[in-house]
């Protein structure tokens, strides 16, 4: 029989120098018993996956692996457990011990990590699998890279409208074109 396996890809911007991500076991499926809780933070101690970094909370979040009722289906449950840093699944902001479903796939952040998780299927009952990956570039690009050209409310660009170069006249929202 198959395992659950959750992919997990991570990306800080400091990576490189900063080498948060030592202690994480990359390229090689680890299996977790269906009943412990996966705990990621800086405290070696409480979290099997450790980020070491002193912005990173003791624990900064937890999975839990849980089967749907009436359902042969395994899904896999996220919580935040820091109290200084909230916690994004995708555009959904989670406050401490807020918890909700994971996707399918999704993107996690919190403060400059970006982790890409993806579930694969599998029918294992007594546990399931990580996979742990690392970016070598922003998993998401817009966080990083900051649009230097701001954008028009109407989403049209001067320089693509009709009137090309005329001033621009305002137009009140109640107003029609």
């Amino acid at each position: 029989e198959t395992a659950t396996c959750l992919h997990m890809t991570f990306y800080h911007p400091c990576q490189q120098d900063k080498m948060m991500f030592r202690c994480l076991n990359f390229c090689k499926r680890e299996q977790v018993r269906a009943d412990e809780m996966a705990k990621f933070g800086r405290d070696s101690s409480v979290c099997h996956y450790n980020l070491v970094d002193t912005r990173v909370s003791r624990i900064q979040f937890s999975l839990q692996f849980y089967r749907k009722l009436n359902s042969s289906e395994f899904c896999f449950e996220i919580k935040n457990m820091s109290k200084k840093t909230k916690l994004t699944v995708d555009q959904t902001e989670l406050g401490y011990l807020n918890k909700i479903d994971l996707p399918w796939k999704c993107i996690i952040c919190f403060g400059d990590y970006q982790i890409l998780a993806e579930i694969q299927e599998g029918e294992a009952m007594d546990y399931f699998e990580t996979h742990l990956h690392l970016a070598k570039a922003p998993i998401l690009q817009e966080r990083c890279l900051p649009s230097l050209q701001p954008i028009p409310e109407r989403g049209i660009f001067p320089s693509l409208s009709p009137s090309q170069g005329k001033s621009p006249i305002e137009i009140d929202e109640n107003e029609s074109c």
